[in-house]
């Protein structure tokens, strides 16, 4: 475990019944410092919350226990589910985001990163591969967090998450729904909203939501990774 502080946040309660953790959702916190976040997720005003947040310089603040409910996905959906803060975990990761200055994610943060998920998922074996998402991912339509400058493909590398091997030839642009749809996104979003999801997370180094040959073989190349949902 990295470096650990407690800062309890009153944004929080107890999972429903029966309630099993199998998604872990990452975030930036979007604001001008790491401290305005946590003061934010702290503010019983703001009702949001995260489990975890982890700053640039590799510290972790536990802001609420795993086994209850963070308020930080909010209206979210993922491999036909809605609502995931009742079976998901989430962590903010200090950045200004799109709005304050978006900029690379230190390597020391990260590392400390890595380690509070391999932690997360060696307790929680429910949390597949598949499981593991951007907030971008869970709500396509309103969020673009943790963003195309987050190391997806390291964190995968290290055993967080899912990075697909070679790309396969590019199927024809009618499957891409399908293929979105077996990967977890919801369905009825605009195509472009949700192929710029995908590319955020999976093919960073084009974010215009464009159904292009490269993307619809890197789509093709994660839901072959995908059971179906």
């Amino acid at each position: 475990m990295p470096r650990l502080r407690e800062r309890a946040s009153p944004n929080q309660d107890d999972r429903p019944a029966g309630a099993v953790i199998d998604a872990l959702v990452l975030h930036y916190t979007g604001m001008r410092s790491g401290a305005e976040a946590i003061e934010r997720l702290c503010d019983p005003a703001a009702k949001v919350s995260s489990h975890y947040v982890v700053d640039e310089d590799g510290t972790v603040i536990r802001l609420v226990p795993e086994r209850r409910r963070a308020f930080h996905a909010g209206v979210s959906h993922w491999r036909r589910r809605a609502g995931l803060n009742a079976t998901s975990i989430g962590i903010e990761v200090v950045n200004p985001g799109h709005e304050w200055g978006y900029r690379p994610f230190p390597a020391l943060q990260m590392a400390a990163l890595c380690d509070l998920c391999l932690d997360i998922l060696a307790r929680h074996p429910a949390i597949a591969p598949w499981g593991v998402v951007g907030h971008s991912d869970v709500a396509a339509d309103r969020k673009q967090d943790p963003g195309e400058l987050f190391d997806w493909q390291g964190l995968a590398a290290n055993g967080v998450g899912l990075w697909p091997g070679p790309d396969p030839a590019p199927p024809p642009a009618q499957e891409a729904p399908a293929l979105l749809a077996r990967i977890g996104y919801r369905p009825g979003l605009p195509l472009p909203v949700l192929l710029g999801a995908f590319q955020r997370h999976w093919r960073p180094e084009g974010v215009d939501g464009a159904a292009d040959r490269g993307t619809l073989a890197r789509l093709a190349a994660v839901a072959a990774r995908c059971p179906p949902c």
